[in-house]
């Protein structure tokens, strides 16, 4: 793993918490030690069962996560933690293993980095990840539509009168798309603002989701009538008939 330097960085930033989770030691060694160089408290993990049992006592604001890990591997930990808490994760992933990467964000991960990574590349998905997790939230504390209700100062999602759960991810897709019901939001634009700049041409990110989101908000996810698409343009969240599926 190619692993640079950043002892020339600032110390005065962030102090969100951190969590690495990684088999080996000298990856968590490198990783917590730069991650703690720019302000972050930076916690470490060996296996999968360890990584849970940190997430619920520590409760940190974001989890750097190995897929691959003795014991419970990283999809089984996604699938714990998404039980009971939906701190960010970011997924290391090997070089050319797409179908993980799309497995992995459709159990709930928010990002994935390819090994190897060079460490200012790591910290710039660390931060724009939790950039993202901090979220900026419109005017509004409720927004009502047909099906659907949002409350975002406690960031509650309430869908037919049932209170549904959703990743941060989930929940800044369905706020992008509620903000401006009816309007036909392109993917570029969806990406930029669920992902951040540089997302653009991360398509799979933008499928992987919406097909994630219509699972949990859809009478019928295979005939989504609520978050319709816009073939060759991209997304809307329809608030009545027509449109395509």
């Amino acid at each position: 793993m190619r692993i640079s330097s950043v002892d020339d960085m600032a110390t005065d930033g962030p102090t969100e918490k951190v969590l690495v989770v990684d088999d080996d030691s000298r990856v968590r060694r490198l990783l917590t030690t730069n991650l703690r160089s720019v302000g972050y408290d930076a916690l470490s993990a060996a296996d999968g069962t360890q990584a849970v049992t940190v997430i619920a006592r520590e409760q940190p604001d974001l989890v750097v996560l190995d897929l691959m890990l003795p014991g419970i591997d990283g999809f089984e930990v996604i699938q714990s933690v998404r039980a009971f808490s939906e701190v960010p994760i970011i997924l290391l992933t090997v070089k050319g293993e797409q179908t993980n990467k799309v497995r992995g964000l459709t159990l709930g991960a928010d990002d994935y980095i390819t090994k190897p990574f060079g460490i200012e590349e790591l910290l710039a998905r660390v931060n724009a990840v939790l950039r993202r997790a901090r979220g900026i939230e419109p005017d509004s504390e409720i927004i009502e539509l047909p099906e659907i209700r949002i409350d975002t100062r406690r960031r509650e999602v309430t869908v037919r009168g049932h209170q549904v759960r959703l990743t941060p991810t989930e929940y800044r897709l369905l706020l992008a798309v509620s903000e401006q019901p009816d309007r036909v939001l392109s993917s570029q634009e969806l990406l930029e603002r669920v992902w951040g700049p540089g997302y653009q041409d991360a398509q799979e990110y933008l499928w992987t989701y919406v097909r994630y989101l219509r699972r949990k908000i859809e009478r019928d996810p295979q005939r989504p009538t609520l978050i319709r698409s816009e073939p060759g343009v991209g997304y809307r969240l329809s608030l009545g008939c027509g449109g395509t599926a």
